[in-house]
C-alpha cells in the first residue's frame, strides 16, 4: 500500500514557514535544499537562489513536505481546496498545536466538542496554509 504525504507550495516563505512547523508541530525538520544548494543550480532561474527546492518535515505519523513555487515555471495561485488535517489522541494536545498554527492566521472554526471528537478546529496560518485539527478521537 503507498504512502500518502503532504507536498505544499509557498510563494517565497518555504523556508520560515517549515522551521515555524518544526516547533508548532513538534517535528523533525530532516531537509531544506535552496535552489542555489541543489545538483540543477545552473538550470534555475535567475534570482531564485535563495528558494527552497524541498524541504521535509517529519512528524511522529507522517511527513510534511514542500517547496517555494518556481518562478517562470508555474504562477503561484495560493492554497486552496484543501486543509492539512492533524488528530492528536488527547483534546489538550490538538488544542495546544491548534492555538500555536493559529498565531497570527486566522480561524475559520474555534476548538471545540463535536460528535466525532472531544476537540476539533478549523484555522489558515499566517503562511496561508489550511488546517483543520482533531483530537480526542470519539466512537460514532
Amino acid at each position: 500500500m503507498p504512502q500518502l504525504n503532504a507536498y505544499i507550495t509557498f510563494n517565497g516563505q518555504c523556508a520560515e514557514a517549515m522551521q515555524f512547523y518544526e516547533t508548532a508541530l513538534d517535528g523533525k525538520l530532516e531537509a531544506m535544499m535552496k535552489n542555489a544548494q541543489s545538483p540543477m543550480a545552473d538550470q534555475v532561474p535567475p534570482g531564485s537562489g535563495d528558494l527552497v527546492m524541498h524541504a521535509k518535515l517529519a512528524l511522529d505519523n507522517g511527513v510534511l513536505m514542500a517547496s517555494d513555487a518556481m518562478p517562470g515555471c508555474m504562477p503561484y495561485e495560493g492554497m486552496k481546496g484543501f486543509a492539512l488535517t492533524l488528530t492528536y489522541d488527547d483534546a489538550s494536545q490538538a488544542r495546544d498545536v491548534f492555538t500555536r498554527l493559529a498565531e497570527g492566521g486566522t480561524v475559520y472554526m474555534p476548538m471545540e466538542s463535536t460528535f466525532w471528537a472531544d476537540a476539533f478546529g478549523m484555522l489558515v496560518d499566517r503562511y496561508g496554509t489550511p488546517w483543520s485539527v482533531n483530537g480526542g478521537m470519539k466512537e460514532f
